[in-house]
């Protein structure tokens, strides 16, 4: 049985209206994970589908996507500022950092996976896999070995809306490691549309969403997890982690609790490692992506539609 988060009405410091609805508490676990007197905060609205949230320490900044626009924005903690980073952008989707501090990022437009060199230069990283085009990067992650890991579903090949529209050469769509030494392989090729993707905290877990159900109505919106070889080049066998009840995973984040905080059509999910869902944070739009942030990595920035959102939790992002 669920239980509502209990606020009483009133006002954060932020200005938005606290409500009970903010909140549903499965298991008390996510009590503990949660400000019952932190509200989500609206820091920007405007785009067409907004994606790829990533937080940059060293300038307190946020870079995130609006794909369909074709550019990336950038929101400024220290005053509120959002200004252009780059318009045309190659229909970017997803974003990460790497471990010197340089943005990663998945193209739709050239089907590339690529890097921002700290001089401000560009670096494609991966465009084909055995000879043939890749499909379009989705989303990425580094794990600590320097390997960099992302899912190439096929929505920027699918239509003009966000890429360019073109047959797949891919023989389906998979998930790609690249090997510090600029090696393309691929480590799992049992998804319909793999999507977000990260590792547990000990990296011994790779967990990857399947959002197949738009393409093929079949296939259940889960998160799979899939456990990582020894030597952290390949993954064995996955099972699923969770299922969603609103919409579809898309993109999502690991506390260094474990805990996964997934994007959903009705917010943001929170499960334990052990796979139960411990409540939920409630958007009023469907959420794409997000990213733990802010100095103390405390405070989740969501990609919800058409927004730009963020709110303070009781986790530490990983």
């Amino acid at each position: 049985m669920s239980i509502t988060g209990s606020l009483r009405a009133g006002r954060n410091s932020g200005g938005n209206t606290l409500s009970a609805s903010d909140y549903i508490i499965l298991d008390e676990r996510f009590a503990g994970l949660i400000h019952v007197n932190a509200a989500p905060e609206v820091l920007w609205d405007g785009g067409r589908w907004t994606e790829g949230p990533v937080y940059f320490h060293a300038g307190r900044y946020v870079i995130w996507s609006d794909i369909p626009n074709d550019r990336i924005l950038r929101w400024d903690e220290m005053n509120g500022a959002v200004a252009a980073f780059e318009q045309p952008c190659r229909n970017q989707n997803g974003h990460t950092l790497d471990r010197e501090g340089r943005m990663i990022a998945c193209e739709h437009r050239s089907r590339c996976i690529s890097r921002y060199e700290h001089d401000g230069t560009r670096t494609v990283l991966a465009d084909a896999h055995e000879g043939k085009p890749l499909n379009s990067p989705n989303d990425v992650v580094v794990k600590s070995d320097g390997s960099i890991w992302f899912s190439d579903p096929s929505y920027g090949i699918d239509s003009d809306y966000e890429g360019d529209a073109a047959p797949a050469e891919q023989d389906g769509r998979h998930v790609y490691r690249i090997d510090p030494a600029g090696e393309i392989t691929r480590v799992i090729s049992d998804m319909k549309q793999p999507n977000g993707l990260a590792f547990s905290p000990d990296e011994s877990l790779l967990y990857v969403a399947d959002t197949g159900g738009t393409h093929f109505p079949d296939c259940a919106p889960v998160i799979r997890a899939y456990p990582v070889s020894p030597d952290g080049r390949s993954v064995g066998a996955g099972t699923d982690f969770a299922t969603c009840s609103e919409g579809f995973f898309d993109g999502f984040r690991v506390d260094t609790g474990g805990n996964i905080w997934s994007s959903a059509g009705d917010g943001v999910h929170c499960f334990a490692p052990d796979g139960a869902l411990l409540g939920k944070i409630l958007i009023d739009q469907v959420v794409s992506n997000l990213c733990f942030g802010g100095p103390k990595r405390n405070r989740l920035f969501i990609c919800a539609t058409t927004t730009l959102r963020a709110i303070y939790v009781n986790a530490t992002g990983c």
